[in-house]
Formats: structure tokens, sequence, C-alpha cells
């Protein structure tokens, strides 16, 4: 593809700047070319995600009022420089070294990834910086897909020689050849003579050897320590990493394999794929009772005694990797699947299913959970699984916290798919429920699921629920019947959300009062304003103009259909009251500023400090002389007057009676203004010299940034909104009390009303009502009714049918929108013992004992979004003792602590059940089955 060239749109030696519509087709040009010829090795920048958005809306790409970025400022000027600071750390910003980025940083929130070409004519246009390129690479050779390497593997480096080291940042996706390659240019030896050993943890515990595998494929994580070995004479120097990798550790005694291959080792699976772990089955296909473990690297200790207590293992932090660990530690601390991983499981791993990992998840999740249940070890470093996780999924690759939910939906998924029995899966045709009986109807569909679908994780973690839609028109009923992996349950308190605004009168009525009231959290503002004008007791002649105060300015006015989650929690709410009609009328903000009133306008740029809230009235649109603008602001300050200044100021007093009063303002019905016994005629012409004014004001733009006199006669506004700035001397402060201005709440503080909170704690019962209750669908989920032959927007009614043997529950704690993430902290009160679901499970076919639940673990996460912790609880089951699994550190825990405001997924395992117990054939009904893969 050719695209025009920069000189077709600003000649190299021009000085003059490229308009923004200019600007604007040249980087989309670039852009395209750039996306249509991508490859190997390419480079990328980033660019602050902020700049970017203020840059599309100066060029046009973004309409201010868009509802997707008003998080951000509206941008009517060209953007200034470039500023990448916020996306380094401040230790790695000198010009002589590459910049290191933040490692929390998110593309499409922190940054915005350019084409070379592209952020070349950026810097030309704007400049600043810092530069920050990272390389394309191919992720995978077979769909041709690229990703950009934005978090390459950083390396440290010991020499053997002198125990120096030094920092390698290398592609994960980069062979150990190029890892040699590196090593020998930046420390000029050559690499006949030397070694590369994996030095996790100051042990040398592998040397990398093949020189055609990644370094991801080595298993070498972020931050990890590699050690340099050099030949001299002869010999290979060995002062550092002596330390044995050898010892050696005890497996649970297990079982001998049947299988005719080795789970751990042995012989290639598909795509010659082998694990390479360093535990392996032993050459007769039994398991060996001791085993090495060179591999991933943990702390080992063997002193000739077995420990007691089993399954008390940590897992490393490879980088940001908690929500990984708390999300292995709930499974491998599930007794169901404990039992069949410490077993041959081999014959059942399916390695010819398309929609599977080739058995190769199962394998890696199987090793990992031997290891964690040997004995003889504190923790245990998850390298190779990490590795196995980032390849098969790499929304999980890199080195930045997930969702541990997430994960673990990924993991049941995978692992159930690698485990699969059916190995051809048969094609089957839905039936329609034609009015049969739902035990009827439900029977099939699970045995239809099962037919294609029949693993592990089916028996025991799958379950399956009645879903229920009615067309709201024509009230047909349809009936389906799905299987579920786990319950992601709402919180109840999510449906409302508490608002705090600070209501102003725009007319000079009353002083700022603050109000709290409760509205639908997907509701918009019209909802809110609806509610505030009842809990302030608003007057039928009058109205509420919503706004966001930030910086002493208006930030923003909201309309009344702007969504409410748009709105976040430490944003100052202000509505002010107007009357009915006022947007036919000339709006007046007053922004206010200390500064010494007689200061030289040559100063006023440095002195200026913009103090208090804005006020808001307005004033009809033929009525712009000095006077009256003054009599206007006189009106709406009038309630801030100190007690002890209202006799001797006669001044205020004068103006404030003199002008024209709101109250005497009539719009008409084709919304014209009248006004009944308003005359300005009478107003003292001398009040216009600045030695009697009551206080200074002056014309500005919104951003306060200038200030001009306010003419006699006339100041004819060409917008619907004119900016007055007033100064606040030491003489103002003596007449008006400006604290009633400076005290505005945030709209939610954290921790507000968390008494009550406390007390009225939300049950994981009225959280399930909550999911089961009957709703509409929404607008983008329409469903299409047979009989009207359109899409409506159905009533939908969920109930649980059949209940697995165990019980997943996800809190759903964290709500998302493009520019915008919040997490509720409400306390959930769940039972440990005795979970009854008798009352949620009315329609199911199940045996003689109620379907009662124990609780055997929980993930929890602690903090905010982005930033936060996850770890895990998990119960011994044969100790019947709770242990809090915080990455690499084991604690134990006491019952009572398990309830906390963190819990995130709760675990449940069905009493009485079999802790194993392999499923029955499932009988399929032939004449609906074809062959189909």
């Amino acid at each position: 593809m050719t695209i025009p060239s920069a000189e077709g749109f600003l000649e190299t030696a021009s000085c003059l700047p490229c308009t923004a519509e200019e600007e604007r087709d040249l980087v989309a040009a670039l852009t395209r070319e750039a996306e249509e010829n991508v490859k190997d090795g390419d480079l990328r920048y980033l660019v602050s995600h902020s700049w970017w958005v203020n840059w599309q809306r100066y060029v046009g790409l973004i309409s201010p009022g868009e509802n997707d970025v008003d998080m951000f400022p509206q941008a009517q000027n060209r953007p200034g420089e470039i500023d990448n600071s916020k996306l380094v750390l401040e230790e790695s910003s000198s010009a002589d070294e590459e910049p290191e980025l933040q490692r929390t940083l998110r593309e499409g929130e922190d940054y915005t990834l350019v084409p070379q070409d592209v952020w070349r004519k950026l810097h030309e246009w704007y400049k600043g910086g810092p530069e920050i390129s990272r390389k394309v690479i191919c992720d995978s050779l077979t769909s041709k897909s690229y990703i950009v390497d934005v978090y390459p593997l950083c390396l440290k480096l010991f020499d053997e020689r002198d125990s120096s080291e030094r920092i390698l940042r290398i592609s994960r996706k980069a062979t150990v050849h190029e890892l040699y390659n590196l090593v020998c240019s930046l420390m000029s030896v050559e690499q006949s003579k030397i070694h590369i050993w994996d030095y996790y943890q100051k042990v040398k515990s592998k040397k990398l050897t093949n020189l055609n595998e990644t370094v991801e494929e080595a298993q070498l994580m972020m931050d990890q320590e590699i050690i340099l070995e050099v030949k001299a004479d002869d010999t290979w120097c060995s002062d550092l990493g002596a330390r044995s990798t050898n010892n050696e550790l005890a497996l649970i005694p297990v079982e001998p394999s049947v299988s005719s291959f080795s789970i751990a080792g042995g012989p290639m699976l598909s795509n010659g794929f082998s694990p390479g772990f360093g535990s392996s089955f032993s050459r007769d296909n039994s398991f060996s009772p001791s085993l090495r473990d060179t591999e991933d690297g943990y702390s080992s200790f063997s002193n000739g005694k077995q420990d007691v207590i089993h399954g008390l293992c940590g897992l490393h932090n490879l980088g940001n990797t908690c929500f990984m660990s708390s999300a292995i530690q709930s499974l491998v601390h599930t007794p169901p699947l404990v039992e069949y991983f410490l077993k041959d499981y081999s014959q059942e791993i399916n390695t010819e299913n398309p929609l599977g990992l080739q058995g190769e998840l199962a394998i890696a999740f199987g090793e990992l959970l031997r290891k964690l249940w040997s004995s003889g070890q504190t923790s245990v470093a998850p390298r190779l699984f990490k590795t196995k996780l980032s390849r098969f999924a790499p929304q999980f690759s890199g080195y930045n916290q997930h969702d541990s939910q997430e994960l673990l939906a990924f993991l049941l998924d995978g692992l159930h798919e690698d485990l699969n029995r059916v190995k051809k899966k048969p094609y089957i045709e839905a039936k329609d429920a034609d009015d049969r009986p739902d035990e009827e109807l439900a029977e099939e569909c699970w045995n239809y699921h099962k037919a294609r679908n029949d693993s592990i994780i089916v028996d025991k973690f799958q379950g399956q629920y009645k879903s229920t839609l009615v067309c709201p028109d024509c009230k047909k009923i349809s009936v389906t019947f799905d299987p579920f992996m786990y319950l992601s349950l709402p919180l109840p308190s999510t449906v409302t959300r508490m608002m705090n605004v600070t209501v102003f009168s725009g007319t000079g009525d009353i002083l700022p009062m603050p109000y709290t009231v409760k509205v639908q959290k997907n509701g918009v503002c019209g909802d809110l304003v609806k509610s505030l004008s009842v809990t302030c007791c608003l007057r039928s002649n009058e109205m509420l103009l919503l706004a966001e105060v930030y910086d002493h300015q208006i930030y923003r006015y909201w309309n009344l259909a702007d969504p409410l989650i748009h709105i976040k929690d430490e944003d100052k709410l202000v509505a002010y009251k107007l009357p009915v009609g006022s947007e036919n009328l000339l709006r007046v903000e007053i922004m206010h500023r200390t500064v010494d009133r007689y200061i030289s306008e040559s100063m006023f740029n440095i002195t200026r400090k913009l103090i208090g809230s804005p006020l808001v009235t307005c004033i009809p649109n033929d009525s712009t002389r000095k006077s009256d603008i003054y009599a206007a602001v006189s009106a709406v300050l009038a309630p801030f007057v100190r007690a002890k200044v209202h006799s001797p100021d006669e001044t205020a007093a004068k103006v404030n009676s003199s002008g024209p009063s709101l109250d005497g303002i009539v719009l008409t019905d084709n919304g014209t203004t009248g006004e009944k016994d308003v005359s300005t005629s009478n107003v003292d012409e001398a009040a216009a010299d600045d030695e009697v004014l009551p206080f200074q004001l002056w014309l500005t733009d919104e951003k306060a940034n200038k200030r001009d006199p306010i003419d006699v006669d006339s100041n004819c506004a060409s917008r619907s909104i004119m900016r007055l700035l007033m100064d606040w001397s030491d003489r103002e402060h003596e007449v008006y009390d400006i604290k009633y201005m400076d005290e505005l709440s945030v709209v939610f503080k954290p921790g507000f009303m968390s008494k009550k909170n406390r007390q009225e704690a939300v049950n994981l019962f009225s959280c399930m009502d909550t999911f089961l209750k009957d709703e509409p669908l929404g607008p983008d989920d329409m469903w299409y009714c047979p009989r009207c032959k359109e899409h409506k927007q159905a009533s939908k009614k969920l109930d649980l049918w059949r209940l697995p043997e165990i019980l997943v529950v996800h809190l759903k704690r964290f709500s998302y929108s493009r520019y915008m993430k919040n997490k509720l902290d409400t306390f959930v009160n769940f039972p440990i013992h005795d979970l009854d679901m008798s009352r949620y499970s009315n329609h199911s076919a199940r045996s003689d004992q109620p379907p009662i639940y124990e609780l055997y673990a929980v993930i929890n996460h602690y903090g905010g979004m982005g930033g936060g912790h996850y770890s895990a609880y998990a119960k011994l089951v044969e100790e019947n003792s709770w242990y809090h699994f915080d990455d690499s550190h084991v604690s134990s825990v006491g019952e009572e602590e398990i309830r906390t405001p963190s819990a995130y997924v709760l675990f449940y395992q069905r009493v009485g059940s079999n802790s194993c117990r392999v499923s029955k054939v499932i009988t399929v009904d032939t004449d609906m089955v074809d062959s189909h893969p």
C-alpha cells in the first residue's frame, strides 16, 4: 500500500504547523500502513493515554460529549508536550539508560501503543517524552498473530568471576541462542567459553543448553537470576552456586501406574512437546517414592523424617502472580481433585480434543499438585505452570495483576477439555420442549451434555439450572436447561448507591446544604435529580442544575440522561437551585480567587489562587449592564454575609435591593422573559466606581486564566454562559463567610456509614435470591420470540435444578466500564458449616440426602482495583484445620477468622458425597445423533 508522504501534508522545510485535520489524516494513514504490513521486530511506542485522548479530541476523532470519554478533561486547544513521565519509574528516567516501565500499567487506561512512524510525527509536532519503544513479536506462527512485548523479561546476570551483577532485558520469545549472544556482547566473552545457568534462588538448577528454545520455554521468569560460568584454563569456575540441587524429597506413596506412558515425563506428547519435569515416573511406569525436582526450584529439606501433615506448601510469587496462587491453592485443596491427580490419570488425558490444550495443562496442573502435596518442602515456584498458562492463555501472560476468578474459570474449563473422556463428540440436535414435563426435559438436556462432556470436572463441579424466558407481549414461555460450573452472585447492595450532593441556591435564598440520597446504581443522572428534588424539598417553580466541581471550577454539567456509573465516588457534586425555565436565561458562573485587589496585571497569573466553590445564578439576556451583574452577584452572595456586617454594609444592601431580582422574572410560553416591578433606573450609578462597589468582579474564561473589566453599559455575551471572577481580599473575607463554599463532600467516602453496613451485613442467601429473581433482559440482550417473529425484551428467571458436588460461588465485587473500575467491600455473611441449599433445588432429581454443603476454601481479595492482593484460606479436611496461603507463606488460622469483607470466591463440598465417583455411561438417542468431531 502506498500512502501519502509527510510532504503531502507539510513540506519538510516548512515551519508552519499542521492543522488538526492534517495531523488526523496523516496519523490515520501511517497507522493503517503499519497495521497492514506488521511483521516480527517492528517497533511500537507507548504514549500516555490521557494525552492521546486529548489529541484525539483536538483532531476531531472524539467528540467532547461522548459518554465513554467523559472521564477526561475536554481538550479545546492543541495539547501540550507528550508527557510519559507517569509511565516510567523515576529512578530509571536518566538519559543514558532505557526507561523502566511501572509494573501495573494497562493498555487503554494508562498507555496507548502507536507505530514507529506515528510516534516520530507526534514527537516532531509536540516534542516531550520520554521515548518508550517496544518490539512486535509473533505470538503464534500458525495463526500469524502478533503482540507487543510491552514487558520484556528483566533478568539479573551474575558473573562468577567477580560476583558482579547487571540487568538484562530480553523478549520472552527470544531464543536461548539470542540470550547467549546478548551476554557475550555485554561481557566481551566468547560463546564457546561460557555456560549460562538458571540461578533461581541462588541455586544452579539448570544449564541452558537448548539454544533453539525460547527463554519463556526455558522457564525464565521476570526478575529471575541467571549466572555466567566462564571457562578458564580448561576448568570451569564453580565458586557460586555451590549449593546442591539434588536434595531428594519424598512424595506421598501412591498407587502404581498402569499407563502405557508417563504422565510426568518420558515419551513426547502431541506436537513434539515434552514436559521435561524434574520428577517423573520410573521406567517401569510406576511412581517413584523418591523424586527429584530441579526444574521448579523450591526450597526443600531432607532430615530423614516424613512430615505428618501434607498440603501445607506455598507458591512463590513470580511477579504479580498472587491471583494465580490463590486459585491454584483452592483447587489443589479440593478433595476430589487431590484424590484424582494423586492417582494415575494418564488414561483420561485427551490429546485429540480440538477445544483442549493437548493434555498439557492437565499434566502441568497434576504435576504441580503432586509437588504441593509432597513432604519436605516449604514452597514451590510454579514457573513451568506459569509458562504453560501464558502459552495457552495469552491474556494471563506478562506480569500484570489479573482477576483470580477469571483464571479459575479458565483452569476449570481447560482441565475439563484436557480430561474429557469423550474422544469424538457426537452432533446432537436440540429438541423443543413441546410442553413436556420439566423433569423429562432436564434429564434429556443433561444426558446430551454428558454425551459430549464427560470428565472429573463435569462429575464434581458442574450443575444445571433452568432458564425461563417470557415474552412481554404474547406471553410465549421458553424453557431451557443449561450446565453451570460456578455461580456468579451479585451483591444486593450493588443495586443501589448512596450519593452525596451539595445544593446551592441560585437565587440567594439559603446557605449551601449537603444531602445524601439513595439511587439505582445503573440509573441516570435524572434519577439522582429526582431523588434530590424530593430530599431538598424543591418547589414547583424551581429546578436543579447538576454539576461537578473540580479544582474550584465547574468541571462539567451533567445531563439528565448521563449514566450514574460515570460519576466516581471521589467526585464532588453540586446542584444549583434555579427558576424553572432558566435555560432560556443567561447563566452566570462566579469563581473566586484570593489575591491582593491592587496587584498589577503582570502579577495576576503568578498570584492567582482559586478558592471556594463556584456559584451559579442567571439573569435576563438583555440585563447585562454592570449594575445588573453586580446586583445579581450580590443577591446570590447574600446568605454568606456575616451577621455583624449586615447593618454597616449599606452599600451591599443598596446594590442588592436595587438590581434585578430573579423572583421578578416571569417566563412566558414562548420562552421570552418579562419583568414585573423590576427597574434599575434608581440604581446609584456611583456604585459603578470601584471605590464604593462591595467587591471586585472581572469577566473571565472557563479556566479563570484571564480577567477583563466589566463595561458599565453593556456586556453582551456571545455564549449562553457569562463567567465572572471575584476578588477576595481581607475586606471580602470580613463581609462574607467563605467556609460554606469550601465544605464540599465527595460523592461517597469509603467507610461512610460503615457501622450501619456492619449491622446490615449482606447474607449469602440474599445474594442467591438476587441472582435467581425474575428480571427483564437488557436492551443489548434481546430475545427472539418465535411466536412474535421479532426480538423482545423478555423477562428472565433462573432456577437451580441440579446441584454439583463442589459448589463454587463467585461474589461479584467488581464492576467495570471503559474508564472506570469499582470494588465493593461489603461484608457477606456466608455459612461455614451446613449450607442448606434445599430451598433452591426443589425441582432437582436427587438422593435421599438433602443438599448440605461445607466450606473448604476461600479466595480473598484485599485493597482496590489494580493494586490489590489475593490470598486463599483452605481447610485440610482430614485434619479439620484451616490455613492461610499467602503466596509462599502458609500459616494456621482460626475458623472464626475466615469470614471477612475480602471474601471473593467460596468453595463448598456437599456432605456425604463420594470423593471421586466415576460417572456412568450415558445412553443417547441415536436417532438424533450424527457422527461429528
